[in-house]
C-alpha cells in the first residue's frame, strides 16, 4: 500500500497525479474519476475548448468557457484537482487565473520555466512546477524565494521517457545520454533542503515519466519521492476524455511505433509514429490555414505544421492526421481498462 499524504490544507490519500494531457485528452471526466480513487486529478489547459461551437473564430474565449466548464464539473467530485497550463502558452497568465476562479486546487506548470507563477496565483491555491533537471528546480526555487517569497507546494520531475513535450535536448534523447529519472531526483532532492529549512516546511516531490508499475513506484518512492505523475496510463481508461480511436492507438502501439517528432513549440516530443507523422518526416511541412495563437514560441510562417490542428485530430480519434503525443511504455499496455482498476493496481491492491 503506498501513504498519503498533506498538501497543503489538503489530504491527499494515494500520492499519484494524473497527469494533465491536451488537447481534449484529461478533461472533467477522467480527473473526476481520479479524484473519486484518492489521486490528483488533472485538466489540461490546452485548448479545452475545441469542440465549443465558435472556437474556430473565437479560441481564446471558447478555451477559458470551456475550462471554466469542465473545472466546475470534476470539483463535484471531493478531491484535489490540478489544472496543467503551459509556460508557453499564449495568454498564460489567462487561463492561471481562470482555473483559479473556477475553484482549482493546484496549477501545474511547466514547457518552460515558470517563474511568474506566484505572480499570478497570489497565494489562491496551491502550485507547482514541473521541471526535468536539478538546475531548473535550483533556478526556479531561487527566483520564487528572491522576488516572490514563496516556495513550490510540490514539484513534479519529468523525466526523458515521457509523452508529449520533453524538457531534454533532441541530441540527448536521441544518445539516450539524458539524467534518469533517480539522478534527476537525487539532484532535485539536494537542491530543495535549503529552502524547506528557510520556510520550515517539507517540499513534496513527484516523479513522472517511464512510471508504469506499483513496482515502479515503490522503487521510486523509496529513493525519497513522494509520489508520482503518470499520464500515457490513465489514456487507456474507460474514463479518459479522449475518443476511442485516440485510446485504440495507445493500445496497438508497438515499441517501433512510438518516436520522436518536432513540435512547433521548439522542443522535441514523443508520439506514435502514424501516416501524419511519417508526413512531416518526409515533407518536414504542412500548410498553415489558420493560427490559434496556442504556442508562444510558435511562428505560423515558420512552424512545420498547427500543432494545434493535430492534436484536435487526435482527441476526435482520427488515426490518420492525429498527432498521438505517448510516453514510452504505451508498448506495454494491450487493453482498455478502468481508472478504479488501474488506481488499485497501482496502489498494490490488485
Amino acid at each position: 500500500m503506498l501513504q498519503g499524504l498533506t498538501l497543503g490544507q489538503k489530504t491527499l490519500s494515494v500520492p499519484i497525479i494524473q497527469g494533465g494531457m491536451g488537447i481534449g485528452i484529461s478533461m472533467s471526466n477522467l480527473a473526476a474519476a481520479v479524484m473519486k480513487e484518492g489521486g490528483i486529478g488533472v485538466i489540461s489547459a490546452a485548448m479545452p475548448g475545441f469542440a465549443e461551437p465558435d472556437f474556430e473564430s473565437n479560441p481564446i474565449e471558447a478555451n477559458v468557457r470551456a475550462l471554466k466548464q469542465e473545472i466546475q464539473k470534476a470539483k463535484k467530485t471531493d478531491g484535489i484537482l490540478g489544472v496543467n497550463v503551459m509556460v508557453a502558452s499564449q495568454h498564460y497568465d489567462l487561463y492561471v487565473n481562470t482555473a483559479i476562479e473556477a475553484g482549482a486546487d493546484l496549477i501545474i506548470s511547466g514547457a518552460g520555466l515558470p517563474l511568474k507563477l506566484p505572480d499570478y496565483v497570489r497565494g489562491r491555491c496551491m502550485m507547482a512546477p514541473i521541471v526535468s533537471s536539478g538546475k531548473a528546480a535550483r533556478v526556479i526555487l531561487s527566483m520564487w524565494d528572491r522576488h516572490h517569497h514563496a516556495i513550490p507546494d510540490l514539484i513534479v520531475i519529468e523525466g526523458y521517457q515521457a509523452g508529449g513535450h520533453l524538457g531534454f535536448s533532441k541530441q540527448d534523447l536521441i544518445s539516450d545520454t539524458c539524467q534518469s529519472n533517480e539522478q534527476i531526483l537525487k539532484d532535485v532532492l539536494t537542491v530543495i533542503k535549503p529552502f524547506e529549512e528557510k520556510y520550515g516546511r517539507h517540499i513534496p516531490v513527484f516523479v513522472a515519466g517511464g512510471i508504469f508499475s506499483h513496482e515502479d513506484i515503490i522503487h521510486i518512492m523509496r529513493l525519497g519521492a513522494d509520489g508520482v505523475q503518470m499520464a500515457t496510463r490513465f489514456i487507456a481508461t474507460k474514463e479518459c476524455d479522449a475518443a476511442k480511436g485516440f485510446k485504440e492507438m495507445i493500445v496497438d502501439a508497438k515499441k517501433e511505433d512510438i518516436v520522436l517528432v518536432k513540435s512547433p513549440a521548439g522542443m522535441p516530443g514523443r508520439a506514435i509514429r502514424n501516416d501524419f507523422v511519417k508526413q512531416m518526416e518526409q515533407s518536414g511541412s504542412q500548410a498553415i490555414a489558420k493560427c490559434y495563437g496556442c504556442m508562444i514560441p510558435c511562428n505560423p510562417a515558420a512552424t512545420p505544421y498547427c500543432i494545434t490542428r493535430a492534436l484536435c485530430a487526435a482527441a476526435r480519434g482520427d488515426k490518420k492526421n492525429g498527432l498521438f503525443f505517448t510516453g514510452t511504455n504505451a508498448a506495454r499496455i494491450d487493453h482498455i481498462s478502468d481508472v478504479h482498476t488501474l488506481m488499485k493496481e497501482l496502489i498494490g491492491e490488485e
